[in-house]
């Protein structure tokens, strides 16, 4: 594999490795107290720290080895890994000679030590290919990630890692491999933004996932963007993945249930002004976008958002089975490119908005947030027959 462009090291010889920590970014106050905390829990083994060129050359002081590197120049999004990131990480492994890999996100400070050395034992000792973490984020927090990201990974790829689009993961030599080489494909002067699905790599390629409670983690904003651009460059990322790998996802794989647990905000007060905030936006959409999502969605999901259309905001509830085949028909339409898909995701957002109405008022007195998130995912299970029809058959649900 070539060497990215931007990718240079700028310090240290080559050398063998076990442990291969990539620090996205840091701010530098934070840095040096994190990695001597995390240094505390991993002494003993034998770990290099690859850290984004300083602006003014310091290093921080720490047991660890320190190299630095240039970064993408491309690679400038804080709130999720980018196709640079991965990429960057294949390298530096690669001149490291590192066993094993672990990339944090921005903000990784939050993170506590020993949540990653359980990473880093189960990719060590038990030879994961791919170890993701389990956040404990607040109820309302991640709502992208549980209304459409776990769904389709769980119910087309049979994977049950809750954040499949994680800020920090671990990972083995082989999958890094795997990792670069989808990095790859998406970098360059204009791709170098590309987000990499690195569950649907792993279960394409057979590799073994694992997945560890890391307790709370601070996740950085989408700093510049609002909804409706991160949804769509998220979605748009996903559709496009699960384009490329239908061969594989289109064969009948079931994921196993999990034990369900709540967040421990999970008595927070629903902000009832904000679920009709929502509703009114969506009620007003549907009397202007009724029209393109005729284009995209089948008679019997236009009759169920009509009907959806005139229900009070506090009885607001849209039901799992018709959100589970509004995502998939979208998916279907950006495969066929049914309008422009910049259009085309834009629609998605206000429907995406009524869901999260939907959502809140559904666990409103319960607060089982994460009940009705397994009950979506299960719902995306059971209506998979329904997008496998379309997608080899898509005419047939015409109106």
């Amino acid at each position: 594999m070539a060497k990215s462009a931007n990718f240079e090291i700028e310090q240290t010889t080559r050398t063998d490795t076990e442990v291969l920590l990539c620090v996205h970014s840091m701010a530098p106050e934070a840095l040096e107290p994190f990695l001597r905390r995390l240094h505390e829990v991993l002494a003993g083994s034998s770990v290099t720290v690859a850290l984004p060129e300083a602006g003014d050359g310091t290093l921080p002081s720490t047991p660890f080895h320190i190299i630095q590197y240039k970064p993408a120049a491309t690679a400038a999004t804080e709130w999720t890994l980018t196709a640079a990131d991965y990429l960057n990480a294949y390298e530096l492994a690669q001149e490291c000679k590192a066993e094993t890999v672990l990339l944090l996100g921005a903000e990784a400070q939050s993170l506590e030590p020993e949540a990653l050395q359980r990473m880093i034992r189960s990719a060590t000792q038990e030879r994961c290919d791919l170890v993701l973490p389990r956040y404990a984020l607040p109820a309302r927090a991640g709502l992208v990630n549980s209304a459409i990201l776990y769904p389709i990974s769980r119910a087309l790829f049979g994977a049950v890692p809750r954040f499949p689009l994680a800020i920090d993961l671990c990972f083995s030599a082989r999958m890094g491999a795997r990792l670069g080489a989808a990095a790859q494909r998406l970098s360059g002067p204009n791709y170098g933004e590309g987000l990499v699905w690195a569950v649907a790599e792993a279960t394409v390629a057979g590799f073994s996932i694992a997945e560890v409670d890391v307790g709370t983690r601070e996740l950085p904003p989408p700093s510049g963007q609002d909804l409706n651009s991160v949804l769509a460059q998220v979605t748009g990322s996903l559709f496009a993945d699960v384009d490329a790998k239908a061969a594989f996802w289109q064969r009948a794989r079931v994921a196993r249930m999990r034990p369900v647990s709540e967040p421990t905000d999970a008595g927070v007060e629903t902000p009832a002004d904000e679920i009709r905030s929502m509703v009114e936006g969506f009620r007003m959409a549907y009397g202007n976008l009724a029209e393109i999502w005729s284009l995209v969605l089948p008679p019997q999901s236009l009759l169920g958002l009509k009907r959806l259309s005139a229900v009070p905001a506090e009885s607001f509830v849209m039901a799992d089975a018709l959100w589970a085949r509004i995502v998939y028909d979208f998916l279907l339409a950006y495969r066929l490119r049914t309008m422009n898909r910049g259009h085309l995701l834009g629609a998605l957002t206000p429907l995406y908005l009524a869901w999260v109405a939907s959502h809140l008022v559904q666990t409103a007195e319960t607060r089982a947030f994460e009940r009705h998130i397994e009950s979506v995912a299960a719902a995306f299970e059971a209506e998979k027959p329904y997008l496998v029809s379309r997608w080899r058959w898509p005419d047939r649900f015409n109106p």
